[in-house]
């Protein structure tokens, strides 16, 4: 019988099969990602972070629950299988990831492979703003499903977060900046608006 793999922040970098990966454990107080076919270590965020994903997942799934024609789900955090290439198995695990479609049925059939966003969201932390302004910028490009790229930014004020907005256009991304207060709209969400003021 193999041995299930435990992962640890000392694994940082090590290659790594999908199947070892899918089945390990890991230390507690952080995140693992499998990204081109290595495993990549990363702190968990503080509790600042925490709450504004949180704030985050009520509005959009406040307007699922409207829309539900338009959005099926909301998930946080998720898992993201990129089309596999000669660089290895790659699934970054965004902080939010909204659905238009979902499988229904039995819970022991779904399976993160099945299922692809067509919104991804990071709220970004010191400790890993450049994963995510850098490396999930090109790795979320490369997944078709995917037509817009929110970074939440509380970096300068956890009460006055930015954002930065990237929606698909071609084969590269269009960015739009959103200021502290100002109001996100998306062309994925007809009708849906956030207005950067978190609640306290």
């Amino acid at each position: 019988m193999k041995t299930r793999l435990h992962l640890t922040p000392a694994l940082d970098g090590l290659p790594i099969d999908l199947d070892d990966f899918l089945s390990a454990s890991g230390e507690d107080g952080h995140r693992y990602e499998i990204i081109e076919g290595r495993l990549d270590v990363s702190p968990l965020a503080d509790m600042p972070h925490e709450d504004l994903i949180e704030w985050l997942v009520e509005c959009l799934r406040a307007y699922y629950r409207m829309r539900p024609a338009i959005l099926r789900r909301v998930k946080a955090p998720a898992r993201v299988f990129l089309p596999e290439g000669d660089d290895g198995p790659t699934a970054p695990e965004p902080d939010v990831a909204c659905y238009r479609t979902y499988p229904t049925g039995p819970l022991i059939r779904r399976d993160w492979r099945r299922v692809s966003p067509i919104i991804v969201v990071e709220v970004l932390s010191a400790d890993t703003a450049e994963k995510d302004l850098v490396r999930n910028r090109r790795l979320y490009l490369r997944v078709p499903s995917i037509e817009e790229y929110w970074m939440l930014d509380p970096r300068e004020s956890p009460d006055r977060p930015t954002m930065t907005l990237l929606r698909r256009a071609g084969r590269r991304w269009a960015t739009t900046h959103v200021p502290a207060g100002g109001t996100v709209t998306s062309p994925a969400l007809p009708g849906f608006s956030l207005v950067l003021d978190p609640p306290e």
